[in-house]
C-alpha cells in the first residue's frame, strides 16, 4: 500500500493491523501506551514491556506503528514495515496522477476528530459543494437546514461520541433515501462487521487514506446503483 501517514514518509508500505474487541483505551492510556515500563495491569501481571519493545523494532526497521482505539470499541494497531522493492506493475506516478476523478455533487463529512476532518476537507476541495460536521447530531442540523437540493453522499467514520455512523446513516436516509453513505474508520472492516458496529456490503474506506484511494472510492459510490434502504 501507498502510505502517507504522520509519522512516515511518503513511499509504499507493507500494512498489518491486529484488532481486539476488548474495553479499548482512553485518551490518557493511548498517550502513553508506547512508554516503558508503563502498564495498566496490576502489579507483578505486567511489564510494560510489550509495546515499547514492539514499537522500537519496528521503528528501527524504517516503519510506523498506529494505535486507533475507543472505549468500549476494542483497538486497532497497524504496523507499517517498508517494502524492499517497489512493484514494477504499479509505478508511483500513477498514484500522484493529476487526473484523479472528481465530481459536481454534494457531499456532507463527518469526522470527530479535527486533524482527521480538516485533512479529509482538504482532499475534498476537489468536489463542488462539500460540507463538514463534527458530529452525528451537527450533521443531522446541517442536513435539515439546507433549504435547496440535497445531500448527494454521506461520508462519515464509524465510531463517533453520541451517535455512531450508522445510525447517523440510517437517520439520513430516512430523511433522503437516495443519499448514498460512505464510511471510514482505522478500525479492519472484519472486525467493525464481527463485532455488529456495521453489516457486509456496506461501502468503506480505510484510515489512513490517500488522495487517490478517497477519490477513486468516491466516485465508485456515486455512480453506483442507488442503495437499497439501510436494515434497522
Amino acid at each position: 500500500m501507498w502510505a502517507a501517514s504522520p509519522g512516515l514518509p511518503a513511499g509504499e508500505y507493507v500494512m498489518l493491523a491486529v484488532t481486539d474487541t476488548g474495553p479499548g483505551m482512553s485518551e490518557e492510556v493511548k498517550a502513553r501506551a508506547f512508554e516503558p515500563f508503563f502498564s495498566t495491569k496490576e502489579v507483578g501481571l505486567g511489564t510494560g514491556l510489550g509495546l515499547p519493545t514492539c514499537y522500537g523494532i519496528i521503528k528501527q526497521s524504517g516503519g510506523h506503528l498506529s494505535l486507533y482505539s475507543e472505549l468500549g470499541h476494542g483497538t486497532t494497531c497497524k504496523i507499517y514495515l517498508p517494502q524492499v522493492a517497489p512493484q514494477a506493475a504499479l509505478p508511483l506516478s500513477r498514484l500522484d496522477s493529476p487526473d484523479l476523478p472528481r465530481g459536481s455533487e454534494s457531499i456532507l463529512l463527518v469526522e470527530d476528530d479535527p486533524a482527521l476532518r480538516e485533512m479529509a476537507a482538504t482532499l475534498l476541495n476537489d468536489w463542488v459543494t462539500p460540507f463538514f460536521g463534527a458530529n452525528g447530531v451537527e450533521a443531522l442540523c446541517l442536513k435539515q437546514q439546507r433549504d435547496t437540493g440535497h445531500i448527494d453522499l454521506l461520508f462519515t467514520d464509524v465510531v463517533m461520541p453520541q451517535m455512531s455512523g450508522r445510525e447517523l446513516s440510517e437517520r439520513v436516509r430516512a430523511l433522503s433515501p437516495d443519499t448514498r453513505v460512505l464510511f471510514t474508520s482505522a478500525y479492519t472492516e472484519n472486525a467493525i462487521i464481527h463485532q455488529g458496529v456495521l453489516i457486509a456490503g456496506v461501502a468503506l474506506l480505510q484510515k489512513p487514506f490517500t488522495h487517490p484511494a478517497l477519490a477513486h472510492k468516491l466516485r465508485a459510490v456515486l455512480d453506483a446503483p442507488l442503495p437499497a434502504p439501510i436494515a434497522q
